[in-house]
């Protein structure tokens, strides 16, 4: 409606009162809410994986953010954490190769302890994952912790990426992998592993 108005260089009232008078059924908010998120531009392509390389970082990224990954339909993107810089750095790769996500939109919250060196974790990932100091945001510190309790040697980092459409094919993936392995309610297919 408001689309509408503007065109027409009229009030919302007026384009409101035409409806009413018409007998014309609004778009409902979920209606409304569904077109301007298909309308979004997505920030990312999804690449073809066709060496066998590629498709095994396909299934190795899928697992993990399976496991390892925000899997809520509301969240707003994509949210991965881990404390091990191995599978993060796996993770992150999966993403950069089936993605091609633009690297300004990659984010990283760091989760660590009062008493770590803060600035060298920052440095620490920063270099292990290629991604400028100015992506990370403000640190969560913990300040309430057992200093002989278990602790992550670098911290743990939440890789993360605001697009909605990303995740939501993530998440389809992820889903491909289950059905195709029939789990998920089912007993596992052995022999297709």
């Amino acid at each position: 409606m408001s689309q509408v108005a503007e065109r027409l260089v009229v009030s919302l009232d007026a384009i409101t009162y035409v409806l009413r008078k018409s007998n014309i059924a609004r778009r409902t908010q979920s209606e409304a809410s569904k077109l301007s998120f298909d309308s979004k531009p997505v920030t990312y392509k999804i690449n073809k994986l066709s060496s066998e390389k590629d498709r095994i970082l396909e299934s190795i990224g899928a697992t993990l953010y399976w496991g390892e990954g925000y899997k809520s339909h509301k969240a707003s993107g994509i949210d991965f954490a881990n404390s091990d810089p191995e599978m993060v750095f796996i993770f992150l790769s999966f993403l950069r190769k089936r993605y091609s996500p633009e690297e300004k939109r990659i984010k990283i919250l760091l989760y660590c302890y009062a008493d770590q060196d803060i600035p060298q974790l920052i440095t620490f990932w920063s270099k292990l994952l290629k991604i400028p100091k100015a992506q990370f945001t403000k640190p969560y510190i913990r300040q309430n912790y057992r200093v002989e309790g278990r602790k992550m040697k670098y911290g743990m980092v939440h890789i993360r990426y605001s697009d909605k459409k990303m995740l939501i094919d993530l998440l389809n993936l992820i889903e491909s992998y289950k059905s195709k392995y029939r789990v998920g309610g089912r007993a596992v297919n052995y022999t297709a592993l």
